[in-house]
């Protein structure tokens, strides 16, 4: 069976500019002006857009070693622009000069760590599904540094308090999803640890430890928003056994990317600020660890342009 792509919508401009020539002259510009909420405010996604831009230039004119950088950024640019696209919504009326090129890695990585902050900030205030798109952007920021040393490889710092209100009904199965992933990766985390050497320790326990926060975290909230949180089961299975240090190693980066998926699931459908600040930590936890397993497995592209949203 063919599915033929339907029509896009009419932005919301054009609806009303053809609103507009339909009213009768006589109808004053007062009147007209109460009849529509449109937006004339520049985009807010703007600055993350030139950002993505202006970074993928530069990663693209450093050659070797940041051929992935370029590539994630320009994927960045991409899904932002449509967005932007997709609302029509004008460009700011202040001439703003592009940013600078990064003269080398090290000034390449403090761009993706300036560009990731400024994504998280925008979080709290974006509609769901531009707050999915923000911390997806965010999120890989923080990933792809982990290519190289220059760029600020390091893991993420442990979950910070959680503050958020009382889920939402919206928010509960998302939050129940997001809890399973982290039963499972608590598991993963324990199970891989017999087949992996010992240089592997660190990074054992510091994935275990964050994972057992996140599940806290996700109970502390089903409880606030009077569900009961969804037990662990006794064991959890991958797509294959896990037998030697390949398939351990493969394990874990199914379930940090299972994590990531289920944690951009509720980042996009809650509007509590608090509760996508958690969602956006773990979010940048689970993909920047997962880039640090896909490096070790020779995965390549060890990071993905947009975590959690495919």
């Amino acid at each position: 069976m063919t599915f033929r792509r339907p029509a896009p919508p009419p932005n919301r401009r054009a609806v009303l500019r053809a609103t507009a020539l339909a009213v009768p002259a006589v109808v004053g510009l007062g009147a007209l002006a109460g009849c529509t909420d449109y937006d004339d405010s520049p985009d807010a996604l703007l600055p993350l857009l030139s950002a993505a831009e202006s970074d993928a230039r530069t990663a693209r004119g450093l050659g070797a070693g940041a051929e992935r950088v370029a590539a994630v950024r320009s994927a960045h640019a991409r899904a932002l622009r449509r967005e932007v696209d997709r609302l029509n919504r004008p460009r700011s009326s202040e001439p703003s000069e592009p940013p600078a090129a990064a003269p080398d890695r090290e000034a390449l990585g403090q761009r993706l760590d300036a560009a990731r902050t400024q994504a998280a900030r925008l979080v709290p205030q974006l509609p769901a599904h531009r707050a999915g798109l923000a911390g997806a952007v965010a999120t890989r920021c923080a990933a792809v540094q982990q290519l190289d040393e220059a760029f600020g490889a390091g893991q993420p710092g442990p979950l910070q308090r959680v503050s958020a209100a009382t889920p939402d009904e919206a928010a509960t199965g998302p939050l129940q999803q997001a809890l399973a992933a982290e039963h499972a990766a608590e598991w993963v985390y324990t199970t891989v640890t017999a087949f992996l050497p010992g240089s592997y320790e660190n990074g054992l326990t510091a994935g275990g430890e964050a994972h057992r926060d996140r599940r806290t975290a996700c109970e502390t909230l089903l409880r606030a928003a009077g569900a009961t949180p969804r037990s662990a089961q006794p064991a959890y299975s991958g797509d294959d056994p896990v037998s030697d240090r390949d398939s351990a190693v493969r394990l874990v980066i199914d379930a940090e990317t299972d994590a990531t998926r289920a944690w951009h699931g509720v980042l996009e459908r809650t509007d509590d600020a608090g509760l996508r600040d958690v969602a956006t930590q773990a979010l940048v936890g689970s993909a920047t660890r997962a880039t640090s397993w896909r490096l070790d497995a020779g995965d390549t592209p060890a990071a993905v342009a947009l975590p959690g949203r495919g």
